[in-house]
């Protein structure tokens, strides 16, 4: 028998998570939205396996890693969890990461996205669901699509048959104020408006908004939100980038 997994620990996260959910419900009203719609992904990244043994427990079961190496270390110690990757994906690494995660969300490249659909193939993992990672604001700093040349690349990787395409993903821009992320996230709702005219196989998936602004994406679209510091608290330590 395994360690007991500490009850105010689980209370605790289970407090949080009501939360989060809560503000996801109330803007949802704000939006005439379901907020059966929307997902949560706990962000999970620096968080250890013991405090995750308790996260699970208190219902927080989808955990988003940006690195497949944690994720790894992690996965075997969480049997109930589920994985989606968030952060920036090495193609060296594509075929552990189609091997731990449920959903890849950051894929920002055709070439990556090849490389995801013959391994999924070879290790039948097919279909494998993927966001298609979006620049929005066309930030030198980020990663991801920009909008013009997704529209265009965006036959390509709809022929990938091992491929879910899921939808569309972003990472909001740093700001003083949620509301001021709210362009972000419109932009991304529009953006997947006119490529699912393109192509019926874009999915209308939106993941979009973390601890900050989660509310503002919801009312936004997003039917992904990746929230982890309001569930977790501050991470130790610098952070790496947001994903």
């Amino acid at each position: 028998m395994g360690p007991v997994v500490d009850p105010e620990a689980i209370a605790s996260f289970r407090t949080a998570r009501h939360l989060v959910l809560e503000a996801v419900a109330s803007a949802c009203l704000s939006a005439g939205r379901d907020p059966a719609d929307v997902t949560l992904v706990a962000v999970s990244k620096t968080v250890d396996a013991g405090r995750l043994e308790a996260a699970v427990a208190a219902g927080l079961t989808l955990l988003g890693e940006n690195r497949v190496q944690e994720a790894e270390s992690k996965a075997p110690l969480l049997p109930q969890a589920r994985w989606h990757l968030i952060g920036p994906l090495q193609s060296n690494k594509a075929r552990r990461a189609v091997e731990v995660f449920e959903v890849i969300e950051s894929v920002d490249s055709v070439e990556l996205a090849g490389r995801l659909d013959r391994i999924a193939g070879d290790v039948g993992r097919s279909p494998l669901g993927v966001y298609l990672q979006v620049n929005v604001d066309r930030d030198g700093a980020k990663a991801g699509f920009l909008p013009e040349t997704l529209e265009v690349e965006l036959s390509a990787l709809a022929g990938l048959t091992n491929l879910r395409l899921l939808g569309l993903m972003t990472v909001g821009r740093l700001v003083g104020a949620a509301e001021e992320a709210r362009p972000t996230f419109a932009g991304l709702r529009e953006l997947s408006g006119r490529l699912r005219e393109l192509s019926p196989a874009l999915g209308p998936g939106l993941s979009m908004g973390m601890s900050e602004d989660y509310a503002v994406a919801v009312e936004e679209g997003a039917t992904v939100v990746r929230v982890g510091r309001a569930l977790f608290g501050a991470r130790p330590g610098p952070e790496a980038a947001p994903a």
